[in-house]
């Protein structure tokens, strides 16, 4: 824009024998508009935007002729005109057009700043060009220099607290943000939440389902999704978690040290090495995806071991779905609490108080083709011999077993030898050559077994990771080779099983909580034992047992041998597994990461098979309507902070709907936090109300109510 140089009249020296003020300084300056800037956008259709600066500056004469613009008055007026002309030009330079509520708001925040109100070099042009998001056509953008100031302060801050009256773009700015996030991958989730408590109500006492219950409560936060979203994509978004609209109750935060074990199909890894859409096994036994991978810095870290010595690694702030024995009997949902919150709390009366859930069916590992049928390799791990240096052979007293074992051999002959001992010897045919390898040394040398002995025996992890059929025969195997039902009278059934390898004993624990049992070992040392015998003669124990005792679930049949069966059935099972928690000791400073999954219950198995929570961390979070929040609520919220993520807290302390008696947790916030590192207060007033200009004049009326009440 050309302008000429403004040409001032000096006023006359106050009269000192006179008490009349000498006139204001007159000054005059004329623009011109470019050619490629039409008039009609600098002055609005029909001289719109014109009449909006006439009648803000009721002294000042301004006239256009052509593309040129003049304009006389005092000088605070002229330089006012010309700034806020410069101001519209800047605007329309980036295609953006004048309104005459821009225009409007231009001119209140140059004067603002004239009078040494705006305390920042925030300009109109700044703030009008200032884009957000934009979406189908349409863009969001800050109307008001204090809305600007809340958006960058969005940006600068980790929390950030938007108060002021309704309609002045709180919520809406931020979930601009959110968005403006999200698709800049800057967060991995949005997390818009509520607290459902206005008017008084409880959910308990509302008809419906919780989602019934909770949509009124939070319908405001969908509509401004539906805004700035392609509507059909926000189901989407919802299902996989990349979204999530939840009551105020439903927020939390929990971690594990990166090199803790998580279960995949593909067996275990540190959890720190999962990325988005690596596949981890949920409380079904079936493969969830990861949808989040969230570092959580360095924390506290708690080792949670159970009774029957399953352990893992945990935050305080981690979440356990756990139940009482009064819960279960009186038939309530599993609660959900906090590592914390249960230290110094896991006996009642003596016994354990939280029983920690089980898997609800069998791992269900992808099925892999094996050398060994595996129930024959189950016998053979408890009584086969797998040195190599003989024939291979089995010791059995039951004929069952031997044959058992010819039946899943194929090109296999059993052949008694005498007393318990049976060889397994290869099916010649018509032809062979003697030179041709037994299948079972074959099989064996595949799977690296060949040349173990009792306490070096494993189960190869073709088989630990294999079909839940494959695990339970392989485990039929091993216990109707070395394990049995123990019967005590007025209980159930239990399963024991002993071997004098670690490594066994291990394996054979893992198979048991894969599909859904429990194990608890103990060693029963060698030495001062008394000898066995063997016939006629003292055989002493060389190495150490380990006991193991299993509860597996209904339906999983733990025996195919025929007296080891009936007995089990008769005494009527193997009861109800369960696994309690047995202690939670603190274990040092760790760096901690936290997953989100998408199981419909947000558990994931970790290690010894234990169920554990996914987070909610690491997005951005949107608590709308706080001032009806409780101290204790604030609190929570605050302290769920993950590592990267961001919050923004909007509401009016102005519409407390909380009952009587109860202190906003809003106002409280804002004299314990103000002044906080990384924590900023934004306050938005009446001017800043983007709604119908009546709705500003109604917040005004009702605070100069209040101050006339003193309220």
């Amino acid at each position: 824009m050309t302008q000429t140089p403004t040409v001032q009249t000096p006023a006359p020296d106050r009269d000192p024998a006179s008490d009349r003020t000498p006139a204001p300084e007159q000054a005059r300056a004329r623009w011109t508009v470019p050619a490629k800037h039409p008039m009609v956008t600098v002055l609005g259709s029909g001289d719109s935007l014109l009449r909006v600066i006439e009648k803000a500056f009721p002294a000042a004469d301004i006239h256009v002729r052509g593309n040129e613009i003049s304009a006389s008055g005092s000088a605070v007026d002229v330089a006012l005109i010309q700034r806020l002309f410069d101001e519209m030009m800047l605007v329309l330079r980036t295609g953006q057009p004048m309104t005459e509520d821009a225009v409007e708001r231009s001119i209140a925040m140059l004067r603002a700043s004239e009078n040494g109100g705006a305390d920042g070099p925030e300009t109109p042009a700044e703030v009008l060009t200032q884009n957000i998001l934009s979406s189908r056509g349409r863009t969001i953008r800050p109307k008001t220099l204090n809305q600007k100031r809340y958006v960058d302060a969005i940006d600068r801050h980790t929390i950030v607290f938007g108060i002021g009256p309704a309609g002045t773009g709180k919520t809406y700015l931020a979930m601009a943000k959110a968005v403006q996030a999200l698709q800049a991958k800057q967060v991995n989730r949005i997390i818009l939440t509520r607290p459902a408590v206005e008017a008084g109500e409880r959910l308990g006492f509302l008809p419906g389902t919780l989602y019934e219950k909770i949509d009124p409560y939070l319908r405001p936060l969908y509509d401004a999704l539906h805004d700035m979203l392609d509507p059909d994509s926000i189901p989407r978004l919802m299902a996989a978690g990349t979204i999530e609209v939840a009551p105020l109750a439903y927020m939390r935060g929990r971690a594990q040290p990166v090199f803790t074990k998580v279960l995949t199909p593909d067996g275990w890894r540190p959890i720190g090495e999962l990325e988005v859409g690596d596949l981890v096994i949920g409380s079904n036994g079936e493969p969830t995806p990861v949808l989040g991978v969230y570092p959580q810095g360095e924390k506290d870290i708690y080792r949670l071991t159970a009774q029957d010595g399953a352990s893992t690694l945990c935050c305080g702030d981690h979440l356990w779905t756990v139940r009482t024995a009064s819960d279960r009997r009186r038939d309530r949902p599993w609660r959900v609490l906090e590592t914390k919150e249960m230290i110094g709390n896991l006996r009642a009366a003596h016994a354990r108080r939280y029983e920690l859930p089980l898997l609800t069916t069998p791992v269900c590992f992808p099925a892999r083709e094996v050398p060994m049928d595996a129930y024959a390799l189950g016998l053979l791990l408890g009584d086969g011999c797998l040195t190599g240096r003989t024939t291979p052979g089995c010791a059995t007293n039951g004929p069952e077993l031997a044959a058992a074992l010819e039946t899943a051999l194929p090109g296999v002959g059993v052949r008694h030898r005498g007393g318990v001992d049976y060889a397994l010897n290869r099916v010649k045919a018509p032809g062979d050559v003697v030179t041709l390898e037994n299948p079972v040394t074959r099989a064996l040398r595949a799977l690296d077994l060949l040349g173990t002995r009792s306490q070096t025996k494993f189960v190869p992890d073709e088989y630990l990771r294999n079909s839940a059929d494959v695990r339970l025969a392989l485990l039929q195997g091993l216990l109707d080779a070395d394990g049995g039902p123990v019967v005590q009278a007025d209980r159930t059934c239990r399963v024991q099983y002993s071997t004098t390898s670690i490594l066994l004993r291990d394996d054979v624990i893992a198979l048991v909580q894969s599909l859904g049992g429990v194990a608890y070992s103990r060693r029963r040392a060698a030495a001062g034992r008394m000898p066995g015998k063997a016939r006629g003669r003292e055989v002493h124990h060389r190495e150490d047992s380990h006991v193991i005792d299993i509860r597996l679930p209904e339906g999983v049949e733990p025996f195919r041998l025929a007296r080891k069966r009936e007995r089990y059935l008769a005494a009527g099972g193997g009861g109800r597994p369960m696994r309690h928690i047995d202690s939670i000791e603190p274990a040092g400073r760790e760096e901690a990461v936290c997953i989100q999954v998408a199981a419909a219950d947000s558990l994931y198995v970790t290690e010894d098979y234990l169920l554990t929570h996914n987070t909610l961390n690491d997005a951005f979070i949107i608590l709308d309507e706080a001032q009806n929040t409780s101290p204790a609520q604030m609190k929570m919220f605050l302290t769920r902070l993950g590592f990267e993520s961001k919050i923004v807290i909007t509401g009016d302390i102005t519409q407390v709907d909380l009952p009587g008696g109860t202190k906003s947790g809003l106002r409280q916030v804002q004299d314990i936090l103000e002044g906080v590192d990384d924590v900023h207060f934004s306050r938005l007033t009446s001017q800043d109300v983007v709604r119908h200009k009546l709705v500003g004049r109604i917040v005004d009326a009702y605070e100069q109510y209040d101050s006339d009440n003193g309220k």
